[in-house]
């Protein structure tokens, strides 16, 4: 249990909100932390609970009976089911499902941050991974997002760990991805060349926009078919990357127009409606119809479905495949289900 520490406000903070004032007084403490702390009863002034953006007076007791610094993140086995592809003594292939995070990241609480990630399965399933990607991330060569499922490579010791960072570094390892985005692409085949690097303005995101900490990033797509129904239009691509930037597809296709579907980030919908009932429901005759149908995937359309690179010890050509998860394949049939016309190239 944390030792309660009290803070008194000097009449100077007067004016400041109550989770700012903290945060500074804090060495090493963030303001989400701190609001974090807040959320679970664990900051009391005067003996009574606040809300974060509380404004101090002067000569207030702040108590704080929390843990401010976090436990550090660490990777646990846990017994969480595979989908291993490949596996031999250097390396192993897995699937991984599209909500489960690589490793250990942020999360609503210092549990949540550490538990059911890739990296704690693969720790149970083959116990022993190359240790240099870390304690936290044993095993990772390269990432998928969160709501990206598909292919990823793990080592299994150092060599091979080297070894495949080397092939990534001078991409040698062919990774292919099918991505359904919003609108109706006027190319069917094209490249994207165009440098990603984070947003100055909103954190979490990337940009392909110009600027300084740009890095550079190649994407070709090809259509597989183009859909057109009741719920607009779509397309189905297939999208063989030669860099592996943070959210590279999902950049690209949104910075030519056509954002990933549900990829509520880059301007994706999270949903789909159907137009033609929507529009028919500004009608006088829309109150004896029923709402119009929407269709929710609730992850990114964006899967990593092949792999292809030569093993780094045997050299023997590897040609590993993961077909589209069962919730993908359904709502793609439910979309070309949809009426007007949808087709195929």
């Amino acid at each position: 249990m944390a030792e309660v520490r009290t803070i008194e406000v000097p009449a100077e903070a007067a004016g400041q909100r109550l989770d700012q004032f903290l945060a500074a007084q804090l060495e090493g403490v963030s303001r989400s932390r701190v609001q974090l702390l807040m959320e679970q009863g664990d900051v009391l002034v005067d003996g009574e609970r606040e809300k974060a953006s509380m404004k101090l007076r002067g000569g207030e007791r702040i108590a704080l009976t929390g843990e401010p610094h976090p436990a550090p993140l660490k990777a646990t086995p846990e017994d969480i089911a595979l989908d291993v592809v490949f596996e031999d003594a250097d390396l192993a292939v897995v699937n991984k499902p599209a909500g489960m995070m690589v490793h250990a990241g942020s999360g609503q609480n210092e549990d949540a941050r550490s538990r059911g990630t890739l990296v704690n399965a693969l720790l149970w399933r083959f116990k022993d991974l190359s240790s240099t990607g870390g304690e936290l991330r044993p095993g990772i060569v390269h990432r998928l997002d969160k709501d990206t499922s598909g292919l990823i490579v793990v080592a299994k010791n150092d060599r091979t760990h080297a070894a495949l960072g080397e092939m990534f570094a001078s991409r040698r390892i062919k990774k292919t991805y099918i991505a359904l985005v919003q609108g109706a692409l006027e190319r069917d085949k094209g490249t994207i060349n165009a440098g990603v690097g984070r947003d100055p303005v909103r954190r979490t995101r990337m940009t392909a926009q110009p600027q300084e900490n740009a890095r550079a990033a190649v994407s070709h797509y090809e259509v597989v078919r183009r859909l057109t129904n009741r719920f607009g239009k779509f397309t189905l691509v297939r999208v063989r990357i030669e860099t592996g930037r943070t959210h590279q597809i999902r950049v690209h296709m949104a910075s030519i127009g056509h954002p990933v579907v549900g990829d509520t980030l880059y301007g994706g919908a999270g949903q789909l409606t159907d137009q033609v009932a929507a529009q028919a429901a500004q009608s006088k005759a829309a109150r004896r119809r029923a709402e119009p149908e929407r269709l929710r995937l609730g992850r990114n359309f964006l899967h990593a479905a092949r792999l292809e690179f030569a093993h780094p010890r045997t050299g023997k050509l590897l040609e590993l495949e993961a077909a589209l998860p069962e919730e993908l394949e359904r709502f793609l049939g439910r979309l070309e289900g949809g009426g007007t016309g949808a087709g195929s190239d």
